[in-house]
């Protein structure tokens, strides 16, 4: 039963991805692809944990907290580009 309710919810994370995808292709501005990717970064959090789930390892939940912390300091640095035209004060 778990196999299967992991296996629906990878695709429904890939459904998800490829919709965040398509957004980051066609958003009309640049905040809107801004939000686009992060959520990219939090249906890509999930879809690595599911994997790590299936493959009944831990090692996978490491991955995702190094994406996860690289997907936040990325958003910030480029809010902070937007914003100010600069990234360093």
């Amino acid at each position: 039963m778990l196999t299967n309710a992991i296996a629906i919810s990878a695709l429904l994370f890939m459904l998800a991805i490829a919709l965040n995808f398509y957004r980051l292709i066609i958003g009309p501005s640049i905040p809107d692809r801004l939000a686009a990717l992060d959520t990219m970064y939090v249906n890509a959090i999930g879809a690595i944990i599911l994997f790590g789930m299936w493959l009944n390892t831990t090692l996978y939940f490491e991955a995702a907290l190094l994406i996860a912390m690289l997907g936040f300091i990325s958003t910030v640095a480029v809010c902070k580009y937007l914003l100010r035209g600069d990234i360093i004060e």
